[in-house]
């Protein structure tokens, strides 16, 4: 079994997160999308709401479950035996950056990184620009799924 994992905190979670993961699931047999927990950064929302936020974007497909975890990326896994990690690129930066924690991860285990490409359409999407819009008294409502976006009309 293909077992795969896509970390990050999803502050809040973005139509570039939710493309990478409905791809992913072409590719995988399972995806685990998995936050991570840490105690020294401040988030916008709170850890049930992006879980809630998650699930309710997947909620009818039985491929994807969504957990939380503290501590290496790559532990995690293997505490579940998962032996991928997805994750999606925007651009250069992001290459570069993912490059380095995927080839530190290799070392300290087996367990691949694939990588895939952010469509055009939702490559300039993050979660930090959403962050601002919001924080700024903004609309994103067309940068994120509608379980974020309904959450934020009830405001």
């Amino acid at each position: 079994m293909k077992k795969a994992i896509f970390p990050g905190s999803f502050d809040p979670i973005t139509l570039g997160h939710i493309d990478i993961i409905k791809r992913g699931i072409h590719l995988f047999d399972e995806i685990v999308v998995a936050i991570g927990i840490n105690a020294d950064k401040k988030y916008l929302f709170s850890l049930e709401k992006r879980k809630k936020f998650i699930q309710d974007a997947f909620s009818s497909e039985d491929k994807i479950t969504v957990e939380t975890y503290t501590g290496l990326t790559v532990d995690y896994c293997k505490s579940i035996k998962a032996n991928f990690i997805l994750r999606g690129l925007r651009n250069p930066a992001d290459f570069e950056f993912e490059k380095a924690i995927a080839q530190a991860n290799g070392k300290l285990s087996n367990i691949e990184t694939v990588f895939l490409l952010t469509s055009p359409e939702t490559s300039f999407i993050s979660s930090s620009i959403v962050r601002d819009i919001l924080k700024n008294g903004g609309d994103a409502s067309i940068l994120v799924p509608k379980s974020v976006s309904e959450s934020l009309n009830k405001k």
